[in-house]
């Protein structure tokens, strides 16, 4: 009877730590999902083709995450539209929308920006903030900054 308990013993032992290192997987896990970054970025971004009522342009961001950016923006008495956004990592998905103020050439706008989602390291992107930047009515160009957060 002496092997039967301390094989019980040993089975309780392995049994109890399988579910202290699962649970210390998905505290880790949690953990990594719960980052969250104050951000300010700068994106320039150049006309490419037009589809439909949307504008398709393209472009790089700088600060804190830099990356490629698309965008589908769309102009109306307002702008709106869709982008993705290609950081070292993966890619993070949003839209955004903004009042402008006419001025000629130029035209500048503000609003907000919400962050949908992403793919990799920013699979589980959220986060939100303002939009403002200017638009070339010339060339189709587009520099916009936003400022918010971003939480991964």
């Amino acid at each position: 009877m002496g092997w039967f308990r301390l094989a019980k013993a040993a089975i309780f032992v392995a049994l109890t730590v399988a579910v202290l290192c699962a649970q210390s997987a998905g505290v880790l896990a949690a953990a990594r999902m719960a980052h969250t970054e104050r951000l300010t970025m700068t994106v320039h971004l150049h006309y490419l083709t037009a589809k439909g009522a949307y504008l398709l342009e393209e472009g790089s961001a700088s600060g804190p995450l830099a990356g490629t950016v698309k965008a589908r923006v769309r102009f109306t008495a307002d702008i709106s539209g869709s982008f993705e956004f290609y950081p070292r990592g993966g890619s993070i998905s949003g839209y955004g929308a903004a009042r402008l103020h006419e001025s000629g050439t130029y035209v500048s706008f503000g609003g907000n920006v919400t962050i949908t989602g992403g793919t990799g390291r920013y699979a589980h992107a959220r986060g939100g903030g303002g939009l403002y930047g200017v638009y070339n009515r010339r060339t189709l160009a587009l520099t916009i900054q936003t400022t918010g957060s971003l939480s991964y």
